[in-house]
């Protein structure tokens, strides 16, 4: 993909990003922002080969009022009034009746900024409330039940796909839940079809880090919605992990990039899974290496660090 060119084209600036700040730094992390979701989109065939301004698909882009959310509808316009997403998008919010939440303050914010968007209430709080107990995560079927209502609001808005602010830590954490809590490896898709088949689920934020989002989002002055209006319930596991991540990337900086880059270079003949490798019928070649066999190609850290003791004894 191009780089995305230093000056803007020859169009009014969206109202959302009128009053961007114009630090050299706040430039740097948003110009990061739009390359990694364009890497994403065109990564992962987000926007179908060929799209044109007179068959361009509807995006729904979901906004729960949070820093991600806002991030990415942001990112978003700003690709799409580069000329470089030619996608119609419609933000939606599902107000789901919690309580305490701040009803005015997504509509107002897009009527503010002229975004096209539509605001859908469904009380599923109550549904959560009455169906969990009250020492219990509700956010399983809290997102179920959105999932349900924001398809159906795709399908009624002529959209192919709903698009969601997940971010690389998101992504890095549901790995991690998985792993420790499901007893397999998997985590969030940055692109999947919905069980019906008939609309895409988007993740563009998907290399993105959380770090910058929040230094975006705190730039922008976004009026942001708490995420805890149903109940802090702490003790969650995801919150767990989180804390597990942020503390191995303040051990060593850089390590949760390594992590993310990890789940995009998988190997499953150096794996258990005898679904995707056939260990039962690998043999050795006579004279030819056998494919997939050999050990991995970086050398194991403490094998490294035990060596460099011996010798150093010596």
């Amino acid at each position: 993909m191009n780089d995305i060119a230093a000056d803007s084209p020859d169009v009014e600036v969206p109202a959302l990003l009128k009053n961007a700040p114009t630090s050299v730094e706040f430039k740097k992390l948003r110009k990061r922002l739009l390359r990694q979701v364009r890497e994403a989109i065109g990564d992962f065939g987000m926007l179908a080969e060929g799209a044109v301004p007179a068959t361009r698909p509807k995006w729904l882009v979901c906004l729960s009022g949070g820093k991600d959310s806002y991030t990415l509808l942001a990112v978003l316009i700003e690709l799409q009034w580069r000329g470089l997403l030619p996608v119609e998008l419609i933000a939606c919010n599902l107000d789901q009746a919690q309580p305490g939440f701040p009803a005015h303050v997504l509509p107002e914010f897009f009527e503010a900024n002229g975004i096209r968007h539509v605001i859908v209430r469904q009380d599923t709080y109550s549904i959560v409330t009455d169906k969990i107990p009250a020492n219990r995560t509700y956010c399983s079927l809290c997102s179920r039940l959105r999932r349900g209502i924001l398809y159906r609001v795709a399908r009624e808005q002529g959209c192919e796909a709903i698009v969601l602010g997940h971010h690389r830590e998101d992504i890095l954490e549901t790995f991690f839940m998985n792993l420790f809590h499901g007893g397999r490896l998997a985590s969030m898709p940055p692109k999947l079809v919905n069980d019906e088949g008939d609309l895409l689920v988007l993740r563009p934020l998907a290399y993105a880090a959380e770090s910058d989002i929040a230094r975006f989002a705190a730039g922008m002055r976004f009026p942001i919605i708490p995420c805890n209006l149903c109940g802090s319930q702490d003790g969650l596991q995801r919150e767990e992990v989180k804390r597990l991540l942020q503390s191995w990337e303040k051990e060593t900086p850089g390590r949760l990039g390594i992590m993310a880059r990890a789940l995009g270079n998988s190997r499953p003949s150096h794996l258990l899974d005898r679904s995707l490798y056939d260990f039962v019928n690998l043999r050795p070649a006579a004279g030819e290496e056998a494919p997939g066999s050999g050990e991995a190609e970086e050398p194991c850290g403490a094998s490294l660090a035990m060596t460099a003791k011996l010798f150093a004894a010596e």
